[in-house]
């Protein structure tokens, strides 16, 4: 198992059970104490959990927390391209879009690079960098400007007017987290009132969120659940959510990621879609 596939399985049992000690995961992982161990310091030096005796915790004050870029894009690489296979559908050549930031929106940039004719305002970096550096040249991208978060994404007054005088066809965007009583939540204040700017913009909001994303609550909320025109996410979300999120949504589809995957690449999907 590759350290990525390890570090990815430690965050999800931390994220399940608020702890974990070194000695279980390393019968589980099939690894030595001292690799579970520096797995542990690493994850700890990039604020993706607290390391404590014997083991390690969810990090305090999870309300506010807010993982780097670098440190997000590790996680979930196959559900997140096979959502963002499944977003790149809704795109056709000559639309106008808007891309929030976030590491599955940076997943389905990859996904447009050769669409004709495409217009894309965007407050992602990354997103904005992908699409200079590998998209077509009758592309237009437009970046908000802003100042820049953890997340790579560029908020702030300047980023909030530039996107009040846009209308696109669609909003894309990527949250921290989803909950019935706060919606789609981030843990950075500016980034949420940016991000409610661009759902404005929109007259569809597509809401791209992976399983994980279910019942974190990030401090400032950006829509209510009902806001979204569509959510897209993976086969991990629980029968229990995908019930919450199908009263409140208007469409929700789950996509399947196929047996194999590694996330190395978008996968293939099926797609399976209930309305509200």
């Amino acid at each position: 198992m590759l350290a990525r596939q390890r570090q990815t399985y430690i965050l999800e049992r931390v994220r399940e059970d608020g702890a974990v000690r070194v000695a279980e995961l390393a019968r589980d992982l099939n690894v030595s104490d001292m690799t579970v161990r520096r797995d542990l310091d690493l994850l700890h030096q990039q604020g993706l959990l607290e390391k404590v005796h014997g083991g390690a915790t969810q990090t305090s004050g999870s309300s506010l927390f807010e993982p780097g870029f670098v440190a997000k894009s590790e996680l979930q690489l196959a559900e997140k391209g096979a959502i963002a296979l499944a977003a790149a559908e809704l795109v056709t050549p000559g639309m106008a879009i808007a891309l929030s930031a976030g590491t599955t929106t940076y997943a389905l940039a990859h996904r447009l690079t050769e669409l004709e004719g495409l217009t894309v305002v965007t407050n992602s970096v990354p997103v904005a960098d992908v699409l200079y550096r590998l998209g077509r040249p009758d592309q237009t991208i437009i970046v908000t400007g802003g100042v820049r978060t953890p997340s790579d994404a560029l908020v702030g007054p300047f980023a909030v007017a530039a996107l009040r005088t846009i209308h696109v066809d669609l909003v894309f965007m990527g949250v921290h987290g989803m909950d019935p009583h706060s919606g789609f939540t981030t843990p950075n204040l500016l980034e949420a009132e940016t991000n409610r700017a661009l759902v404005e913009a929109g007259r569809r909001l597509v809401v791209l969120a992976d399983h994980t994303k279910w019942g974190v609550i990030g401090i400032s909320s950006i829509a209510r659940l009902d806001q979204a025109d569509l959510l897209i996410s993976d086969a991990g979300l629980d029968p229990e959510a995908r019930l919450a999120l199908g009263r409140e949504v208007r469409e929700l589809t789950i996509v399947e990621q196929p047996s194999g995957a590694n996330g190395t690449a978008a996968p293939e999907f099926d797609a399976a879609t209930s309305g509200r």
